[in-house]
Formats: C-alpha cells, sequence, structure tokens
C-alpha cells in the first residue's frame, strides 16, 4: 500500500514522508499477482516523480538492525591508521574520510564481509561479517524486486538477465559526527548517485534531504523497519530517462552521530550503459550516448567534475539541451 504525506513549503525544511510502499508481501516468486502489479504500479510512479520511495520492508528484523548500528559503532571507533586499510583498485570502494568539504563524514566499502572483519580485526570479528552478510543477502532481495518491477513496467522483461547481470554489488557504511562548533554541518554534498540503484537506511538520527524536481529540500525520516529506495543516474540512462535520479544531500542538525548502510548495484566497470531500442521513439529521443561505466566513473572523479552535477550529461549527453 502506498502513500505520500503533503507537500509543505520548505522554508523550514519541514519532515515529510516521501511515497511509502509496503513490500512486506511481495517477493519475485510471486511476480504477476495482484499484490505484485499493485506495488509494481507504485514503485514505477515514484520511481518517475521522485526518482525514490521509503520501502516498509519486513526481511530486515529489529534484532538484526540493532546488531548491525551497534557493530557500525564498533567499527568506526577504530583508529583511523586501521580503517585506511580498506584498499581497493576499484574506484570509490574503499575508505572514504577526511575531506576538507565535509569533515564530519566517512565511509568504508565492503565487498567481502569476512576479509574486510580480519582485515579490521586481526582476530576475526565473525558477529560483524555475519551481520553484514545477511543485510547484504536481504537488500540484494529488495534490489532485485524493484529492478524486475521496473523492467515489467517498461515491457522489457526480454533484457531481465542483462539487465541483471549488469551489476555487481557493493555495501557501503557511513558516519555522520556531530559538528564541532565551528564546522559545517554538511554530512554529505548534494549529488545524485551514478548507479543503478541505492538502499540505504540508517539510525534514528535524521539527515537525509532529497530534492524534488521543482528544486525544494525535503527532510526524509525513517521508520524503524524502512530504507529507502533510490534511482542512480545509470538507470536514468539505461531508461532513456523514464525514471528519474534523485539528488540528496545530508545535513547534521543535533547532538548525535548518525550511522547509515547503503547496498549499490553498480555497473560494472567493462559494460556498456545503452538504453534498449525500444526506449527511444519519437517522444523520448535518445538522450545519452552508450557510454562504459568505469570510464565515465573515472571522469567523474575528476577534481573539476566531482561537483558538476551535469557530469554526466557532459560527458554523454546527446545535445546540451538535455542539461
Amino acid at each position: 500500500m502506498i502513500s505520500t504525506q503533503n507537500k509543505t513549503k520548505m522554508g523550514s525544511l519541514a519532515p515529510i514522508r516521501l511515497p511509502t510502499i509496503d513490500f512486506s508481501e511481495v517477493n519475485r516468486h510471486n511476480r504477476g499477482t495482484l499484490v505484485w502489479d499493485s506495488t509494481k504500479a507504485q514503485v514505477f510512479k515514484a520511481l518517475q516523480e521522485f526518482g525514490c520511495f521509503e520501502a516498509i520492508f519486513n526481511g530486515i528484523s529489529l534484532d538484526l538492525r540493532t546488531s548491525l548500528f551497534s557493530s557500525l559503532k564498533q567499527l568506526f571507533d577504530l583508529p583511523l591508521e586501521i580503517k585506511v586499510r580498506n584498499l581497493t583498485e576499484k574506484l570509490y570502494n574503499g575508505y572514504i574520510g577526511q575531506a576538507k568539504e565535509v569533515p564530519i563524514f566517512e565511509s568504508l566499502g565492503i565487498e567481502e564481509p569476512e576479509s574486510f572483519a580480519n582485515l579490521m580485526w586481526p582476530e576475526g570479528n565473525i558477529e560483524f561479517s555475519n551481520t553484514i552478510q545477511v543485510y547484504a543477502e536481504k537488500l540484494k532481495e529488495l534490489d532485485e524486486v524493484v529492478r524486475t518491477m521496473v523492467l515489467e513496467s517498461l515491457n522489457l522483461e526480454k533484457y531481465m538477465d542483462e539487465h541483471m547481470e549488469l551489476t555487481s554489488n557493493l555495501v557501503r557504511v557511513m558516519k555522520y559526527r556531530t559538528p564541532e562548533k565551528d564546522e559545517s554541518n554538511m554530512g554529505l554534498l548534494s549529488h545524485a548517485d551514478k548507479n543503478i540503484l541505492t538502499i540505504l537506511q540508517s539510525n534514528e538520527v535524521e539527515g537525509l534531504e532529497v530534492q524534488n524536481k521543482e528544486g525544494e529540500w525535503f527532510k526524509v525520516k525513517f521508520s524503524a523497519n524502512s530504507c529507502v529506495v533510490m534511482v542512480g543516474e545509470a538507470f536514468k540512462v539505461w531508461t532513456n530517462r523514464r525514471l528519474h535520479a534523485a539528488t540528496h544531500r545530508v545535513v547534521m542538525n543535533g547532538d548525535k552521530d548518525r550511522y547509515s548502510i547503503g547496498f549499490f548495484s553498480v555497473p560494472k566497470s567493462n559494460k556498456i550503459i545503452k538504453a534498449p531500442d525500444e526506449m527511444v521513439d519519437e517522444e523520448h529521443p535518445l538522450f545519452f550516448k552508450p557510454f562504459d561505466y568505469g570510464e565515465f566513473f573515472k571522469f567523474f572523479l575528476k577534481k573539476e567534475n566531482i561537483n558538476d552535477k551535469y557530469a554526466l550529461e557532459k560527458y554523454c549527453g546527446v545535445s546540451a539541451e538535455n542539461m
């Protein structure tokens, strides 16, 4: 069932609810049922209009959630010299932090939970790695359900296997500490994710804000059993702008640290992102040229591009009119 709180004027950035969609009775094994088709319609509408929605998802128990956020505090309390061991050749997958623009933010990418835990704790940490592993498996189920619903909505079922094989998965854990007196409260600069789909869940501390198509910013409230599902720019390209990629940021207020976990379906670096032929017609001319995701990400990470909201359009947009 879907619900949307009425929009309010954003002078004070009052909390509102994004479209809220209940996935408690939905899985990939009941495709074609009434509940599946009803949920699918809600998902597609939300991703067209908002680029994101709040998912009520009972795959993650309260005990698992509690264990996760307790583990994250333990992880981020480790000395910096240990956390920076989180190195990888893959772009943007390792440790991120200590940036002048957002000094209160740090994050670690987790590709293989057991190896990661052994890197952080020489004696290992089975509880941590098991918690992350179960969490990732649960969020992958939701990721696949949402992507399946999008392809069905666009009558692109014949591309299902190809589309799912386009991506690999990354778990990223994040901490936004309480700003000191002379520090900016900006936890994460405004941006749209570059990947296919992002699923976020946080502890009880607010901070996530989403920008609508009119340019207004809204605070997002999470409930204990919910997460936020967001379209990334690669999915916008793949659907030839049928979906909207949500611009978002994190702004910290109050006196509590914020912890969150993100599950990212990321195009493999050697994969070409290309809208299927069925997505191009008179009403929807081709907006983006096919591109290699890995090469685009290298372009995006250059100093002159990383904060440019039109980096994707500049890299592969068909014309400047699309900006």
